[in-house]
């Protein structure tokens, strides 16, 4: 697939010495956000924006709850389409869109801010089955939330994600893959890398009952973390397609996602 150059959430898609670094800034501006705080005001409650499925008909007991990137707004994933494309394909699910940006990260109120603004307002509501979508930064946020609350969502779909710093990834590479890789001792509050990725080698890893989707674009700069993770989930869950770190990629692999997964229309 050949995606089209647009400025968007995440930048322009130009040349390769100008992607990779816009990658590796928005990697460094993560990482410092999660070991220093971030100056980003995050308010409580959370900015969410509700999407009720037009069928009238329809029994929504289910909601998908997108988690946006480090840049742009939580409005794109209506702006590109997103959330119509769920009710395009017939599902019956009404769509949350929190403001997650990355003061919520810096702040380490994620969770605490989903769970009360979004999860268990959504439970209030009757919403039965919660997938959680998280693209770029917001797969990232998506698997912290999974990690500390999975009684809470019935999977989750990571688009693109970003899954650390390219030292710990080039690490687990040389031990031949997460299965291979010993974490070592490590405080986990203040090595959050270290602790994701040994919660995946140990929860995620040959543990189907745990639903992880994974989607990514094989030109995309973060590929290493997504080829990481890909090598511990069942091959079925993944969509590995052309294309780079941008919303047409991005929008691609929702369509897919749509189409054939059986989990959302169980």
């Amino acid at each position: 697939m050949t995606t089209a150059r647009r400025q968007g959430q995440f930048g322009t898609q130009g040349s390769s010495g100008r992607r990779q670094t816009m990658c590796s800034s928005l990697a460094a501006i993560i990482l410092v956000a999660f070991l220093s705080g971030c100056a980003l005001f995050a308010p409580a409650p959370m900015d969410v924006l509700i999407y009720k499925n037009p069928d009238k008909e329809a029994a929504n007991q289910r909601l998908i709850v997108f988690l946006r990137g480090f840049g742009g707004s939580h409005r794109s994933f209506e702006e590109e389409g997103l959330v119509a494309d769920v009710w395009a394909h017939g599902l019956p699910f009404d769509i949350a869109v929190p403001n997650a940006h990355i003061g919520y990260y810096g702040d380490r109120n994620l969770i605490a801010r989903l769970k009360e603004d979004v999860i268990d307002p959504a439970r209030a509501r009757g919403s039965e089955k919660i997938w959680l979508v998280g693209v770029s930064m917001g797969g990232l946020g998506a698997l912290l939330y999974f990690m500390e609350r999975p009684q809470d969502i019935a999977g989750v779909y990571l688009i693109a994600p970003f899954l650390g710093s390219q030292s710990i990834l080039a690490e687990i590479e040389a031990a031949g893959g997460v299965r291979q890789w010993d974490p070592g001792p490590y405080i986990a509050e203040e090595d959050w890398q270290r602790m994701l990725w040994h919660w995946m080698k140990t929860a995620i890893a040959d543990h189907p009952d745990k639903i992880v989707y994974l989607g990514y674009g094989t030109d995309d700069f973060y590929k290493s973390g997504p080829r990481l993770l890909a090598a511990l989930l069942p091959p079925d869950r993944i969509y590995a397609i052309d294309g780079g770190h941008d919303y047409p990629t991005f929008k691609a692999l929702w369509k897919i996602f749509l189409a054939n997964d059986a989990k959302l229309r169980n």
